[in-house]
C-alpha cells in the first residue's frame, strides 16, 4: 500500500481493496474523512482511465492559462519551439512587464509534470527570468500556441508493464550561444513508464563532445542508482541491472574498456565512477542510434516530425476521441476490440528497447480522500 499526502488530500493505492477500506475505517475513527471514490482530479491534474492505464492531463489548467494570457483563440502550431531558434540573453529589447513573463514561466514549469516533451523548452525560457527580452516572450507565446493545439494531451501510465529499469541520456554539446555550455538530459523508465526526466545546463564548459557526453553518463548513473535504491525500499526488485542507452560510441566504449582511459585523463573521476558499476555488473551501457535516442528531445529544439516521434516515446498521448471535450462526455463502460487493437499496434511499432510486458501490474485501484 502507498499513500501520497498533500496538506489535507490523500491518494491511496494498494493491491488489495480490503486494505484500503480498512485504512479508511481507521482514519475515520480519529479524523473527519470524506471518501471521494476513485481518483479523478488531484492538484490540477486530471486522471482519465483508459484500457491501457491512466492518462494524466491538465486540460483545464491549460485552458485557464490560455485565457489568462488572452491566447485561447490563437492560431495553432505543431511544435513548441522552432528548430533553428537560438535564444540569447543579449539580443532583443527588454520587456515592459517582466513580472508577467515570470508568472507565465512559473505556470509552465508546473505544466511540465504531465508534459515531459516540454521539459527542454520550459527550461530554456526559465534561463531568462532575471532579464526577459521580447524574443523570449515570443518564445513563450509559441509554447502557448502549441499548448492550444495539444490541449487534451497528457502523460500515459501503463498498468501492464515490466520492472525493467533503463535510462536514455543525451547532451547538446556547446549548445548555448552565450556561454557555450552543454545541455545534458536524461529520462528514466520503469518498464514502459517514464518515471523521471531532467534537462539542465552542465556547470562547466566541455572542450570535447565525448567529455560532455561522459558527464551526462555519470549524472544519469547517479540518478539511476538512486532510483533503483528507492524502488527497492518500496518493495520493487529487479532481476537485471539497469541499462543506460547512449548514442555516442566513444562514451560507450570508455565505460567497458579501460584502455581508453589512458587517453582521457580529463574525465578521470566520471570514468571511474561509471566504470566501477559496469565492472561490478550493476550497470549496463549500450549503444542506441541517434534516431532512437529519446533524450534528444530534452536537449534541443527539433523539427516537428522528429519531435512528435519522441513525444510518443515519452508517453505523451491524446485521449481517445470519445473522451475529448465537446465530442462525447458519456463514460465508456465496455471498450471496443478495434480500439484495443489500435493501441496494441501503435505500442508494437514504437515500443522502447528491452521493455517486456508482465502479467503483474505494479499499480492498483486508486482512491482519493480528504479531511
Amino acid at each position: 500500500m502507498y499513500l501520497l499526502i498533500y496538506v489535507d488530500d490523500i491518494i491511496i493505492t494498494a493491491s488489495d481493496q480490503a486494505a484500503i477500506t480498512k485504512l479508511l475505517q481507521l482514519l475515520s475513527a480519529d479524523f473527519a474523512v470524506k471518501d471521494l471514490g476513485d481518483l479523478h482530479y488531484f492538484l490540477s491534474v486530471e486522471v482519465i482511465k483508459l484500457n491501457s492505464g491512466l492518462l494524466l492531463s491538465q486540460h483545464h489548467y491549460i485552458m485557464d492559462l490560455l485565457k489568462k494570457t488572452n491566447m485561447h483563440e490563437v492560431k495553432l502550431i505543431t511544435s513548441p519551439m522552432a528548430s533553428s531558434l537560438a535564444l540569447s540573453a543579449f539580443t532583443g529589447d527588454p520587456m515592459e512587464d517582466p513580472s508577467l513573463y515570470r508568472n507565465i514561466v512559473g505556470s509552465l514549469q508546473y505544466l511540465s509534470l504531465t508534459r515531459p516533451n516540454l521539459n527542454y523548452t520550459v527550461n530554456r525560457v526559465c534561463q531568462f527570468m532575471h532579464r526577459p527580452l521580447k524574443p523570449h516572450w515570443q518564445a513563450i507565446k509559441r509554447i502557448l500556441r502549441y499548448l492550444k493545439h495539444t490541449v487534451s494531451h497528457g502523460r500515459l501510465l501503463h498498468h501492464n508493464s515490466s520492472n525493467t529499469l533503463q535510462a536514455y541520456f543525451d547532451e547538446d554539446w556547446a549548445g548555448c550561444p552565450d556561454d557555450c555550455r552543454s545541455t545534458g538530459a536524461y529520462c528514466v523508465y520503469l518498464g514502459s513508464n517514464l518515471i523521471f526526466r531532467s534537462s539542465r545546463k552542465q556547470p562547466t564548459v566541455s572542450r570535447s563532445s565525448t567529455k560532455a557526453k561522459y558527464k551526462a553518463v555519470a549524472n544519469t548513473t547517479a540518478e539511476l542508482l538512486w532510483i533503483r535504491a528507492l524502488l527497492q525500499e518500496l518493495g520493487i526488485t529487479h532481476s537485471t541491472p539497469p541499462t543506460l542507452w547512449c548514442d555516442n560510441i566513444g562514451a560507450t566504449h570508455m565505460s567497458v574498456n579501460p584502455v581508453f582511459h589512458a587517453r582521457t585523463k580529463h574525465v578521470e573521476i566520471d570514468f571511474h565512477f561509471v566504470r566501477n558499476y559496469v565492472a561490478d555488473k550493476s550497470l549496463v551501457v549500450r549503444f542506441v542510434p541517434t534516431s532512437d535516442q529519446v533524450a534528444d528531445v530534452l536537449t534541443k529544439p527539433l523539427v516537428s516530425a522528429k519531435f512528435h516521434h519522441f513525444c510518443y516515446k515519452l508517453n505523451v498521448r491524446s485521449p481517445p476521441l470519445i473522451l475529448k471535450e465537446g465530442i462525447n462526455t458519456t463514460p465508456i463502460t465496455t471498450p471496443t476490440q478495434d480500439s484495443n487493437s489500435t493501441y496494441e499496434s501503435c505500442a508494437a511499432q514504437h515500443n522502447l528497447k528491452t521493455i517486456e510486458k508482465s502479467s503483474n501490474p505494479i499499480w492498483s485501484p486508486n482512491m482519493k480522500i480528504e479531511f
